[in-house]
């Protein structure tokens, strides 16, 4: 099953050359998928990096990416840098021209200090194939760890999900065990009245006859109970798929809606009446915890 929850969060973190990019993924209920990235302004262009890796796993709900770069290791905190290499070079290009000249040498560290490139400001958005590597490694490990937090709640919820179906369909069952007595009932009611009423009653009178037909006609909710009997096969189903299922179900719970006010208004009968109560308070908490789901 990998039925998952549009809430999770993720942390990613990937480093190199002194260099550690980390990537915070959050996400929340949302129709739609929607992107919402915060990165350094270093990294601005590469907003579009995180869309592709996170389209492909996330299918709708409002994410927000928040990346930060760090300098570890090594490298220099104090906003510049020595470049050793070119400081030796300096040194050997002077030591090499006090032996042509057969001077006595007497380069100093000032002097190496002095020379170009030496001392270099040290931004570490420099790097900027090295940061966008970075970048997406620490993303596919932030939502490693994002997906695996919304498939432990979206297995709760389909848990939690299972038993309201179950619950409805116990509701159902009722209903469908009453159905066909209501027009009995009633046929009962209509001539107890009119005995009461002193009306001098024919039970085969047509239009007595005429009437309970009617009325039979009018309260017959075995079309509705049909189609709730297959939307909740149908949800249990989506329930078990390897896609998303949150839009699939939240327009089962509107069609179940559907079938459980008609079955309301149309049957005539207080069991069945107290069964809709239930089916509708129960698919009321459904679709709150359908809005959670992918």
């Amino acid at each position: 099953m990998a039925v998952k929850s549009m809430t999770g969060f993720g942390r990613g973190r990937a480093t190199a050359v002194g260099l550690a990019v980390e990537v915070e993924i959050s996400s929340v209920n949302r129709k739609q998928l929607d992107i919402r990235a915060n990165l350094p302004r270093g990294l601005g262009h590469c907003e579009s990096l995180l869309h592709e890796p996170i389209q492909a796993a996330i299918s709708r709900g409002q994410v927000n990416v928040s990346v930060q770069v760090r300098v570890v290791g090594g490298r220099s905190h104090a906003g510049f840098r020595l470049d050793h290499a070119v400081a030796a070079a300096g040194l050997r290009e002077i030591r090499e021209l006090a032996r042509a000249l057969k001077l006595q040498e007497n380069g100093t560290l000032a002097q190496l200090l002095q020379m170009p490139n030496v001392i270099r400001p040290d931004d570490p958005f420099a790097d900027t194939a090295v940061l966008e590597g970075l970048l997406v490694k620490a993303l596919r490990a932030g939502l490693l760890q994002h997906g695996r937090m919304r498939l432990r709640e979206g297995q709760i919820l389909a848990r939690d999900l299972r038993g309201r179906l179950d619950h409805l369909r116990r509701a159902l069952k009722t209903i469908q065990a009453s159905a066909p007595g209501v027009a009995v009932r009633y046929r009962r009611t209509l001539l107890e009245r009119l005995e009461r009423a002193e009306v001098g009653v024919n039970v085969d009178d047509p239009q007595i006859v005429r009437e309970i037909a009617l009325f039979a006609d009018r309260c017959d909710i075995s079309e509705e109970i049909t189609r709730l009997d297959s939307h909740l096969a149908q949800a249990n189903r989506n329930l078990a798929s390897d896609e998303p299922v949150g839009r699939a179900l939240d327009f089962l719970v509107q069609e179940m809606f559907r079938e459980v006010n008609t079955i309301g208004s149309k049957a005539n009968d207080l069991t069945i009446a107290q069964q809709v109560i239930e089916a509708k308070t129960e698919l009321e908490r459904i679709r709150e915890q359908v809005q959670n789901l992918e």
